[in-house]
C-alpha cells in the first residue's frame, strides 16, 4: 500500500488524513509502517483520498 507517499503527493499531513478518514493519527502512521491493512479500512481510505483501490493498493516497484 503507497498511502504514505498518496498522501504525500495530495500535500496532507498525518492528522489531517486521520482527520478526513475519521481515525487517528497513530493509525495513518501503523498503516504507512506496514504498508498494508484490512479490506474494510482500504475501502474507506479509498473513499477519504477519493482513489480507487488499484492506485491505492499498487506494489511499488
Amino acid at each position: 500500500m503507497q498511502l504514505k507517499e498518496i498522501r504525500v503527493s495530495k500535500k496532507l499531513s498525518a492528522p489531517v488524513l486521520a482527520e478526513l478518514f475519521g481515525v487517528s493519527k497513530r493509525t495513518i502512521q501503523h498503516i504507512e509502517k506496514r504498508r498494508d491493512c484490512i479490506v474494510s479500512t482500504a475501502q474507506e481510505l479509498e473513499v477519504a483520498l477519493e482513489l480507487s483501490l488499484d492506485v491505492l493498493c499498487k506494489k511499488m516497484t
